[in-house]
């Protein structure tokens, strides 16, 4: 895909894995109503979580977008739980829980955060 042609990109994100922890898989599809551009993105991990997964699909669709582009994020309702509510609010506090507990997996919340950043405008859906 192309920067001149990404303005409106909705990417469908899901993880998952056999056991928890254990052996798991993420997936990406990004889509391009505009230009009917498509384009899918996976990945394995020998030993993870779910969560780890989730957050990994939705990292790895949003930086395959090129900067600029609005985006529309569909996928498990804790990834867009924690991006439209949570984040904000761990940031302020330290990237600490309300009860002062750490976040798990903060690298890759930040990271999120961080690739939510170079996009025009980012809407998180469940799927």
């Amino acid at each position: 895909m192309t920067e001149e042609t990404l303005r409106e990109v909705t990417v469908t994100f899901t993880g998952s894995c056999k056991g928890n922890p254990g052996p798991g898989s993420w997936k990406a599809h990004l889509w391009e109503p505009a230009t009917r551009k498509q384009d899918t993105a996976r990945g394995d991990v020998r030993d993870t979580t779910n969560i780890r997964m989730e957050l990994t699909a939705a990292l790895e669709g949003i930086l395959r977008v090129k900067a600029g582009a609005s985006l529309t994020m569909v996928g498990s309702a804790y990834v867009v739980q924690g991006m439209n509510e949570w984040t904000s609010k761990w940031q302020a506090n330290g990237w600490r829980k309300g009860g002062g507990g750490r976040v798990e997996h903060r690298e890759l919340w930040e990271a999120l955060v961080e690739a939510v950043k170079k996009h025009r405008r980012v809407m998180w859906r469940k799927a």
